[in-house]
């Protein structure tokens, strides 16, 4: 059994492991009210942008707080060598995300 776990352990050790995606594009930018904007890009072509903020909300029993509402992007190289697109955006109704890659909800 010693045997055995020792070889598992070997053959994981002996992985070949992934290089990083090189970054050829980055940018962050936040300012004192909780504003933000995010971006980077890869050298394989894998893009992605957001842009964040802070909003004043009612919770469940309606009372003022603040959320943070995210808008973005990202895209990326399909397998076809196409690209996939996604555009997002978060508040206080959940997380919401768009696409010609994501499947349509059926009709009834």
């Amino acid at each position: 059994m010693f045997i055995v776990a020792l070889a598992l352990v070997a053959v994981v050790a002996a992985a070949p492991v992934e290089e990083p995606e090189p970054i050829v594009r980055s940018a962050y930018e936040q300012d004192p009210s909780g504003s933000y904007t995010y971006s980077f890009e890869t050298q394989k072509g894998i893009v992605r942008d957001e842009q964040g903020e802070l909003k004043d909300a009612l919770d469940e029993e309606n009372k003022p707080h603040s959320v943070v509402v995210v808008r973005g992007s990202y895209s990326y190289p399909g397998e076809d060598g196409k690209p996939v697109s996604i555009t997002y955006f978060a508040d206080e109704t959940g997380f919401h995300a768009e696409g010609d890659s994501i499947p349509k909800p059926a009709r009834r």
